[in-house]
């Protein structure tokens, strides 16, 4: 993402925030749509511009001699992490912080278990070394 792209997405969730704010004094559904319609456009940017990130990640990994599956596992990984965030952001801001509070333990433990092949290799090559 070239600085004009970030700034775009910085400069449409300023004018989203700040029209949402006007607008919840005196129309509320309308600040929550154009809330929502914000987030979803400035995901979309940050999905478009993350694409070429992730086929250089995966270029770096396979000129190395790391195998397939713990790059799977990595990636998987960072997309729980980053839709457990997003929704814990969201129940945050939706003023329930006890279900944000879940929603990221949730992911937490998600995480955990799509890292579970990975700890066992490593426990493997531990065992072997000793």
């Amino acid at each position: 993402m070239d600085n004009l792209g970030l700034f775009s997405l910085v400069g449409l969730g300023l004018t989203a925030a700040i029209l949402s704010v006007i607008l919840r004094q005196y129309r509320p559904e309308f600040a929550t749509v154009v809330s929502v319609t914000a987030g979803v456009l400035i995901l979309g940017g940050i999905v478009l511009a993350i694409l070429p990130v992730i086929s250089q990640i995966q270029l770096i990994f396979d000129s190395t001699a790391v195998p397939r599956e713990y790059v799977q596992i990595l990636f998987r990984a960072l997309g729980v992490c980053f839709v457990t965030q997003i929704a814990c952001d969201a129940c945050k801001d939706a003023g329930e912080t006890a279900i944000g509070a879940k929603v990221e333990l949730a992911g937490k433990v998600g995480v955990l278990i799509i890292s579970l092949p990975l700890f066992s290799q490593v426990l493997e090559i531990v065992r072997v070394l000793l």
